[in-house]
């Protein structure tokens, strides 16, 4: 069998009845861990946060016991040899980790020089130095850009730095700790292509931590590891995990194309080889797919509501030579949902850095209310407009969670006894109330960014702008905040998403302004834009799997497919909620 297998098989990391307990919590965070893991697999580890899954990892490439204090009981190998021990500069000489917020790995001021920081380190000569580094930034294909500062990369090229800084030291072991969190699509998929690569021209063994399943599985993986509670509860190949309805039961959002098989009634087997959608035994599922797609009523067409913000033709430049919006115009109605979705450097955060008085556009106009916003100041704008910033960690400015996320009624001079209500309020939807006296430091970069849209959210703005608002979240949190953001929209508040999650959008939006190269290059429904390759290629966006699903499927109208599956998700997702 597949387990008896790995069983036979060498392990270069090893876990016997491992759990470890950190100092500063009060249960354990690994209970009994047994978990093989040999050379050149190719392993994702998905699972709720707090499931024990970075902690994993910390324990793996030593930042457990050498940075996070804990008491441990059974043993972890490593290439045979205990890892206790093992130095954590022996450690990174055979695994290298790859963070998830890249910004926090950068020690260079220019690529070039972060990525040879290890060789720096180890006094390598100057020309076999550069030697390294020129090979490996041609690797991951960022040896254009060595001379740029880490600021001027977008956040698709930063991961591909912090691959190649793990890469000079010619690792064993990889670990990728939330790779895509913060990448659009395309890149994301170059991403796992790329790590893919390296697995396939390397033999190196590859861990990778992640919530989206999906994107993930675009290439093939060997096992898939599910925790909860901080226990191992499944270790299997992905078609037999995505055939078991585990993801479901423990939270995991699986991928879409598996969610219609299921609400059309079809029982998913590992012979149908569901872990992509390319490899799916289409004959099992065709005329199952087709009787229940027919059966879906036609959604009902909304009323547009009067605009609430209007671009008309706005253009901004850094420097005051290079465009980086051009003449952009839409308008944004009020109590609707929109995303704006486009690579990494579209220019969608200075979009709402215009909106929210950040920055002032070079020409045009931005017209709130009715009222025009020029000469308007960032203060007086605050106060109807709430901005989520995509990096929590420039937001935060408080030590204490409930600090934080009452910092903005303190300064408003609201009565503490309503800050203390608001906050608790707030913090009860985001998943935070049990750590509200927590300090901040202590959270994870999801739980960071969940701290960030309730201290927004506390304000009670009539138009919230949000930055990736569930990049690093798992399924669960990510649907109580956007089910709450929904709620809110539904009693008025208008809401605008910069996102790279296809998901969301597919979901939660109505509308898709979709940008490219500082341009607007569409403005539609969200089952339009990604049913539409002239669309999805210029702005690095995906189609959508439902739509591949459909013509796959010989259905005759793929996008009328896509849509009908939106609305019926909607529909079954309200039931829940309610």
């Amino acid at each position: 069998t597949f387990n008896e297998i790995i069983f036979m098989s060498e392990p270069v990391i090893e876990f016997k009845n491992y759990s470890f307990h950190y100092r500063a919590q009060e249960k354990p965070t690994l209970y009994n861990i047994d978990l093989r893991i040999t050379k050149g697999e190719k392993i994702l580890i998905a699972g709720p946060s707090g499931s024990g899954k970075s902690t994993i990892v910390h324990c793996i490439n030593g930042l457990i016991p050498h940075y996070y204090k804990g008491e441990s009981t059974g043993e972890l190998l490593i290439h045979g040899e205990k890892a206790e021990n093992l130095k954590i500069f022996d450690r990174s000489k055979i695994i290298g980790t790859v963070l998830q917020d890249s910004d926090g790995q950068f020690v260079g001021q220019s690529v070039g020089e972060d990525i040879a920081f290890a060789l720096e380190n180890e006094c390598t000569p100057q020309p076999e130095m550069k030697d390294i580094v020129d090979r490996v930034s041609k690797i991951v294909n960022i040896n254009h850009h060595l001379e740029n500062a880490p600021q001027e990369i977008s956040g698709g090229q930063k991961q591909r730095v912090s691959l190649a800084g793990v890469l000079v030291d010619d690792v064993d072991i990889l670990l990728f700790d939330e790779p895509l969190a913060n990448l659009d699509p395309a890149t994301g998929r170059y991403t796992m292509e790329l790590i893919d690569r390296l697995s396939k021209e390397t033999g190196k063994t590859i861990i990778i931590v992640e919530h989206r399943l999906e994107d993930v599985l675009w290439c093939p993986i060997d096992r898939v590891i599910v925790m909860n509670d901080g226990r191992i509860v499944a270790d299997e190949p992905p078609d037999q995990i995505l055939s078991t309805g585990l993801l479901r039961q423990y939270g995991i959002r699986e991928p879409l194309y598996i969610t219609s098989l299921s609400y059309a009634g079809i029982q998913i087997t590992p012979e149908m080889h569901p872990s992509h959608i390319n490899t799916l035994k289409m004959d099992a599922v065709r005329q199952p797919l087709l009787r229940w797609y027919q059966q879906i009523p036609p959604s009902e067409a909304e009323s547009q509501a009067e605009s609430i913000l209007s671009l008309q033709n706005v253009s901004f430049s850094y420097d005051g030579l290079h465009e980086v919006l051009h003449h952009i115009r839409f308008d944004i109605h009020k109590g609707e949902m929109s995303a704006i979705v486009g690579k990494n450097g579209a220019g969608k955060s200075t979009l709402c850095k215009l909106i929210c008085g950040f920055e002032k556009p070079c020409s045009g106009d931005i017209i709130m209310n009715g009222k025009n916003l020029n000469g308007v100041s960032i203060r007086d704008r605050a106060n109807t407009v709430g901005y989520v910033m995509q990096n929590p960690n420039q937001m935060i400015s408080k030590v204490l969670i409930r600090e934080e996320v009452g910092l903005g009624l303190k300064l408003r001079d609201v009565d503490p006894q309503e800050i203390e209500e608001r906050v608790n309020a707030v913090l009860q939807i985001c998943g935070l109330y049990h750590f509200r006296n927590w300090p901040i430091s202590a959270l994870s970069y999801g739980q960071k960014k969940r701290v960030t849209i309730a201290s927004i959210l506390v304000l009670e703005p009539q138009i919230i702008l949000l930055d990736e608002p569930t990049a690093g979240q798992d399924f669960r949190h990510y649907t109580e905040i956007m089910e709450f953001l929904q709620t809110l929209q539904e009693r008025g508040l208008t809401i605008l998403l910069i996102t790279h999650d296809m998901h969301l959008m597919l979901e939660y939006t109505r509308r898709a302004i979709v940008i490219a190269d500082g341009r607007l290059i569409c403005d539609d429904s969200p089952a339009r834009v990604l049913s539409d390759l002239n669309i999805i290629r210029p702005a690095d966006l995906k189609e959508t799997s439902l739509f591949t699903l459909a013509e796959k499927a010989c259905l005759d109208d793929p996008l009328n497919f896509v849509q009908c599956f939106i609305d019926y998700d909607r529909r079954v997702r309200k039931t829940w909620h309610q």
